[in-house]
């Protein structure tokens, strides 16, 4: 079960700022550039027609680890830790330290998900893996680094990140989906497109610490429902569906802006149109102008529309289903099937989450209380895929 310690300590990435001894215009946060970064991974990982379903998995994992280790060492400087990491002996040291320190938090994801978090982080090995994952990190870290270079162009270090960052992201131009970024400017555009999600607060008419982002929001809803397809035993393809459309369902307010539940409820119809518009919106201004290659784009549809619906492909057609139904039935890679429900549930999760840290950390809004009410009460007896949802917000209320 996923653990209140858990989500606690996913969280704190939403607190976390990076550049803190930079100027910067915008706060930069971890979890939003963790974000970021597995959009990134996604596109390079999509230009490379050798990644199957199990290096699927294995990009998805290792942005998980990588996250969970920042988590811990988010203090310390690159240069530094890039010093430790060159000494073997200290290096697999530190990682024991880490190890300790997350190991309440993840051993009741299964002593199978900890064995394999340990061995990553302790691999020296550079597999394709993880050249895409380095390769995502400092294209993530080269946009934010563009931010504060126009701030303070003259400011001290500026010249030295500058020529650093270019020099890494030449040694990964071996990676087909490099190449294609640099040399096509509509690519860059999605990565920057989907970047402006940064910026796009959540409950933003309300105080509330910490601020999270729609698309940090994002990766927390990916996170959860990966974790909770491993909770059920689902099939590669499965589990990678359920982290990708956590990861992408709500790209389209990059387009249309976050617009509150309360509002979408409000009249009767409301969500639909909404719901048309974000189509609409993707297909004009995502689609169309080639943003993306057009055989990504039914991935990017199954991601962002009817997302909270669960889904199998049979003859060739997408069958809506139930996750008990997949469990039963069709967890297999060859079903592509994907739990719009277990997603919807991260999702609520997630705004719970969000609320309740809001609450804990004196926000008066009564709006924050409603939502803790209101989610708990309907989660409190649903089961999905075998998941009792209730048990997780019960953490909360002991």
């Amino acid at each position: 079960m996923i653990t209140k310690t858990l989500l606690l300590r996913i969280m704190d990435s939403a607190n976390l700022r990076r550049w803190n001894d930079k100027i910067c215009p915008v706060e930069l946060r971890e979890l939003d550039k963790q974000a970021h970064k597995m959009v990134i991974a996604y596109m390079l990982g999509k230009f490379d027609e050798n990644i199957d379903h199990a290096d699927w998995i294995k990009i998805i994992e290792g942005g998980i680890f990588e996250f969970l280790h920042r988590l811990v060492l988010t203090d310390l400087k690159p240069q530094i830790f890039h010093k430790i990491k060159n000494n073997r002996e200290k290096f697999l040291e530190l990682n024991n330290w880490v190890y300790a320190q997350l190991s309440p938090s993840i051993s009741p994801l299964g002593s199978d998900f900890c064995t394999r978090f340990k061995e990553y982080i302790d691999s020296p090995k550079e597999t394709i893996h993880r050249r895409i994952l380095n390769a995502a990190h400092f294209q993530a870290t080269k946009w934010e680094f563009r931010i504060i270079q126009q701030s303070d162009p003259e400011g001290y270090e500026i010249d030295d990140i500058s020529h650093g960052l270019s020099e890494v992201t030449r040694s990964y131009y071996d990676l087909t989906g490099m190449q294609k970024i640099m040399l096509y400017p509509e690519y860059a555009k999605f990565i920057d497109l989907c970047g402006q999600l940064r910026f796009q607060v959540r409950w933003s008419h309300l105080h509330r610490i910490p601020r999270t982002s729609v698309l940090g929001h994002s990766f927390i809803v990916a996170l959860l429902s990966y974790f909770f397809s491993l909770q059920v035993n689902a099939c590669p393809k499965r589990c990678i569906n359920n982290f990708m459309t956590g990861l992408f369902h709500d790209l389209p307010e990059v387009l249309t802006r976050d617009i509150i539940n309360p509002v979408k409820v409000s009249v009767e119809g409301l969500d639909d149109l909404i719901k048309s518009y974000e189509i609409e919106e993707m297909e004009e201004k995502i689609y169309k102008p080639g943003l993306i290659p057009s055989e990504w784009i039914s991935d990017l549809k199954l991601y962002t529309e009817n997302e909270f619906a669960s889904l199998i492909m049979k003859d060739n057609k997408q069958l809506p289903v139930s996750s008990d139904e997949i469990n039963l039935s069709y967890n297999s890679d060859h079903f592509s099937p994907r739990d719009g429900e277990i997603v919807r549930a991260a999702d609520h999760i997630a705004a719970f989450l969000e609320a309740w840290l809001a609450r804990e950390n004196g926000s008066p809004s009564q709006e924050f209380s409603k939502a803790i009410k209101s989610l708990s009460e309907t989660y409190s007896r649903k089961s999905i895929a075998g998941i009792a949802m209730g048990e997780i917000y019960q953490q909360f209320h002991a």
